[in-house]
């Protein structure tokens, strides 16, 4: 299983924002602080807006905060900005027909397997990530 670029950016843009001001961050401050191109993370924030994870801080020069406290915001939701779900192999997703499915053995490691990635994801939150670099 590969976790995608967007993703791993979609969580980096997610801490900057979170630990930006009341009046939020700019976009051009988030490229800068996470070397991310100012186009490739135009993508990213309008796939946070859509998920309504991020907004806009109303008025003149505003930037992007937060919808939520940091506590409720989980690397799940994050993820879900971005894929459909997790999923760390084909015979486990709703479209996928696997002609060994009725005979395969191994299919329960794998199911529980993915359903433990998809607790910790969803166990995780930006704030525990805030928190843990305050520790480093």
């Amino acid at each position: 299983m590969k976790i995608s670029t967007r993703t791993r950016y979609g969580i980096r843009t997610m801490l900057e924002i979170a630990t930006g001001t009341d009046n939020g961050i700019f976009q051009k401050d988030i490229a800068r602080n996470q070397d991310i191109s100012n186009k490739y993370l135009d993508h990213i924030i309008h796939a946070l807006k859509a998920s309504r994870l991020i907004s806009n801080v109303k008025g003149k020069k505003s930037g992007y905060r937060l919808t939520r406290k940091p506590s409720e915001i989980s690397l799940f939701d994050i993820h879900n900005a971005f894929e459909p779900g997790i999923c760390i192999i084909d015979c486990l997703s709703g479209n996928f027909e696997c002609t060994r499915q009725k005979d395969c053995q191994a299919v329960g490691f794998w199911k529980n397997l993915n359903d433990q990635i998809v607790h910790y994801f969803k166990s995780v939150t930006i704030d525990d990530l805030i928190k843990e670099k305050i520790k480093l």
